[in-house]
């Protein structure tokens, strides 16, 4: 059969008869190659239409045949892509954590708050650097504690219950909505006609009205999530930003970074324009026995306030620029998508109604007695009710439970390192350092000031920070000599400033850098950009602003 084979193969490679068409597939002469170099023996010879060609001959010829025949149809076998973790950030995550574990502890830290910073810097490393998703690194990290046994299962994953991540990944479901309806377009290309002309006076009109909602919306988290989010994605895919595919810088960028340093500014501007302000007002009383009003607040933050408002937006469009700047045409254009839209669809109705009555809920919410998660819980029902939104909707919109991961993670993860005692350490670490140095109070209070607004990296919620640190600082500075009033009111402003250092440490950050619009290293170097030019003139404006109003 081998040899049979073999005639065949030469025949209709060599001399094709005019009856008999060359056919031979890419198989058949492969598995002649392989099968006769295996049964024929060196010594035997074929006949061939009266000629004889030894094997050796006929084994070149057929090594021939097959090689012409197959080289134009193999295609080399392609490697899948690697899915895991990408290996060099992945070393460096765990490099931090293993050093950091076996550095002895310094008095008076004890082991479990000492392994679980350790635990705590891996994680921040491996969020920073990426080597997974970030869900997956903050779980990796929630692993790494209960494994060590540094924390239980149940302390490890306590943060799940807490509202503000929950309220975030409602948004999400609530930005889904705005979008799908068109009711999101129909905003966007009124304000698009009302201010599109410049990416600059877009970005301008956005963030004075968030400024003028955040005193009646004591959540920032609701405010950009529930709110402007959608708002602002819906601009994006009007003007052609989208995330993912190469247009971000379009305006995207710059818009949703601009949103977001400012939604920091106005919550630092209105004793309810956050969640946490109240917390700081309670500790002032409690520490010198002095009342922060609501006018009071107002009153010293409003010039500092405006001033970064006006700047800080300026600021990002020169070093984060969007690449489309002007669009005179833009009005134009909006007015005319706005009369193709037509009239409010049902959806439309549904999804407009449901917002005001979440919006309602937020701003009154507080007479009523309904908080801010539960008002967006209903919401999100009407919503799934109404067919507006389906829950397999909801499902698929991964980075919502991908931010709903990592944040919860990085929650529970700072929140006991305050209650393993580390962060009441470093405060009288500081405290004794600060004042132990002689200096004058404004020098003193301008460190204290560094000290607090920049140890915020190691929170994930502006409400930790404030009990955990505030009123040691506050005592200090009084202490020392600042006045203690007015070192209450700078500890409450920068208690939200700091918040925009970080993409978790405040409750608009995992709702705007979710949005995928900003790669995580530029959003973390801008916000140190940002922090610098606040602190400047809140210090520095708002130093001058104050001592005009006779705060010290």
């Amino acid at each position: 059969m081998a040899s049979l084979a073999l005639t065949s193969a030469v025949n209709l490679r060599l001399r094709p008869t005019p009856s008999q068409k060359p056919r031979i597939s890419i198989t058949q002469s492969l598995h002649f190659t392989q099968t006769s170099l295996k049964t024929t023996n060196l010594g035997k010879s074929l006949n061939l239409g009266g000629k004889r060609l030894n094997l050796e001959k006929s084994r070149r010829v057929i090594v021939k045949t097959s090689a012409s025949a197959s080289s134009p149809a193999i295609v080399p076998q392609q490697q899948p892509p690697w899915q895991g973790a990408a290996m060099k950030p992945l070393i460096a995550s765990i490099a931090t954590g293993v050093i950091l574990w076996f550095i002895p502890a310094p008095a008076g830290v004890t082991k479990n708050a000492w392994q679980l910073l350790a635990i705590f810097l891996a994680t921040i490393v491996g969020i920073i650097t990426q080597p997974l998703p970030l869900g997956a690194v903050a779980l990796m990290g929630l692993g790494a504690c209960v494994l060590t046994k540094t924390l239980t299962f149940a302390a490890a994953f306590s943060a799940f219950g807490d509202p503000i991540p929950w309220l975030i990944a409602l948004a999400f479901f609530f930005a889904r909505g705005f979008i799908k309806t068109g009711l999101g377009n129909r905003i966007a290309y009124q304000f698009v006609k009302l201010f599109g002309s410049s990416s600059l006076g877009l970005g301008y009109s956005l963030v004075f009205s968030e400024a003028l909602l955040a005193p009646a919306i004591p959540s920032v988290s609701a405010r950009a999530g529930g709110i402007f989010l959608p708002l602002v994605k819906s601009l994006c895919v009007a003007c052609g930003s989208n995330a993912g595919d190469g247009t971000e810088h379009k305006l995207g960028s710059w818009l949703m970074l601009t949103c977001f340093q400012t939604s920091v500014i106005s919550s630092s501007m209105f004793l309810t324009a956050m969640a946490a302000n109240p917390l700081s007002a309670n500790l002032t009383l409690s520490t010198i026995n002095q009342t922060i009003g609501w006018m009071d607040w107002a009153k010293a933050a409003i010039v500092p306030g405006l001033v970064s408002l006006i700047v800080v937006p300026l600021l990002l469009y020169i070093i984060y620029p969007p690449t489309v700047k002007s669009s005179p045409d833009a009005p134009r254009l909006a007015k005319e998508r706005l009369e193709k839209m037509g009239p409010m669809s049902k959806n439309e109705i549904i999804m407009a109604g449901t917002l005001l009555l979440t919006v309602g809920l937020w701003v009154f919410g507080g007479a009523l007695k309904v908080d801010a998660v539960t008002a967006a819980i209903l919401g999100l029902s009407v919503l799934l009710v109404t067919g507006v939104v389906t829950w397999k909707e909801c499902l698929g919109e991964a980075v919502a439970w991908d931010t709903l991961t990592w944040f919860a993670a990085l929650i529970a993860m700072a929140g006991y390192l305050n209650k393993y005692g580390l962060i009441s350490w470093f405060s009288e670490t500081v405290v004794k350092v600060v004042g132990g140095l002689g200096l004058s109070w404004q020098l003193s209070f301008g460190i204290l000031v560094l000290l607090y607004f920049y140890s915020h990296y190691f929170f994930a919620s502006g409400a930790a920070h404030i009990g955990a640190m505030f009123t040691a600082f506050l005592s200090v500075a009084s202490a020392l000599g600042t006045p203690p009033y007015l070192g209450a009111l700078v500890l409450s402003f920068l208690s939200n400033l700091m918040g925009g250092i970080t993409h978790y440490g405040i409750g608009s950050a995992p709702v705007f850098y979710g949005a995928n619009y900003v790669p995580l290293s530029k959003w973390w170097g801008i916000g140190f950009v940002c922090s610098v030019v606040n602190l400047i003139i809140w210090l520095g404006v708002g130093g001058i602003w104050w001592k005009a109003i006779g705060l010290w």
